[in-house]
């Protein structure tokens, strides 16, 4: 089973600037993605692919192990390029250097590192298990949920509940059908996905992987602050 590991990682965020290399409890953020690759590769035939526009990321990536000739294209280094696309124009990058394709993809967030070996494994094993799974994505259960405490606005102005049980019998949240929140932390991929058209990871033949632990990515500076609290004073009940 060959794995393409994909660490895509765009320059200029205007949420955090210089986010993906900015250093986080003495360590640059990407560093560990890259760092969880090397675990991964201790059990399984992997290659680690960098995309990014970036010539200080590239650097960076190069001192944690990672190197790459290939460049993201501009159209795809833009805030409206989609990750799906990215994904698979270095996956036929990859697979344009060697004389095979690869059997699964995965896709490590760079903003998003509370994650595990152990999560990586389990996951694989339910993609693995399921053979019309196209992929499966990490998620943890939802803070709101659509069936309770969550509304949308309807064309008359008004508010009502995303979403409603046919009998309408939700009255607690406890009570409400389970959800989830994409944690925007790994992704795994069969290859037929990327021959599928899909543009986004969710599809009708999606698994999730729930985990156990805090997880959640980087999209305000309060949230660097509150990962970086967690990695410094260690109040993470696990180990990356």
């Amino acid at each position: 089973m060959n794995i393409l590991i994909t660490i895509c990682a765009r320059g200029g965020s205007k949420g955090i600037l210089g986010k993906n290399i900015k250093i986080i409890n003495g360590k640059s953020l990407i560093g560990y993605s890259i760092d969880l690759t090397k675990k991964i590769g201790q059990k399984f035939n992997i290659k680690v692919a960098l995309s990014t526009d970036d010539v200080n990321i590239k650097k960076t990536a190069e001192s944690f192990g990672v190197y790459t000739d290939y460049v993201r294209p501009d159209y795809l280094a833009t805030d409206e390029a989609g990750k799906i696309d990215t994904i698979k124009d270095l996956l036929l990058y990859e697979e344009s250097l060697t004389q095979y394709k690869y059997d699964f993809i995965l896709d490590l967030d760079v903003t998003s590192p509370l994650r595990t070996f152990r999560d990586i494994e389990k996951a694989l094993n339910l993609i693995l298990a399921n053979p019309e799974a196209l992929n499966l994505f990490s998620v943890n259960p939802a803070a709101r949920s659509p069936y309770f405490n969550m509304v949308e606005k309807n064309e008359d102005g008004f508010y009502s509940l995303v979403k409603t049980n046919p009998d309408g019998s939700v009255m607690t949240r406890q009570s409400a059908p389970k959800v989830y929140e994409l944690n925007a932390s790994f992704y795994w991929y069969r290859r037929s996905f990327f021959e599928s058209g899909s543009k986004s990871a969710i599809t009708d033949k999606s698994l999730v992987y729930e985990m156990d632990h805090i997880c959640f990515d980087l999209d305000h500076p309060i949230d660097f602050l509150f990962m970086e609290f967690l990695l410094q004073n260690n109040k993470l009940d696990f180990e990356l």
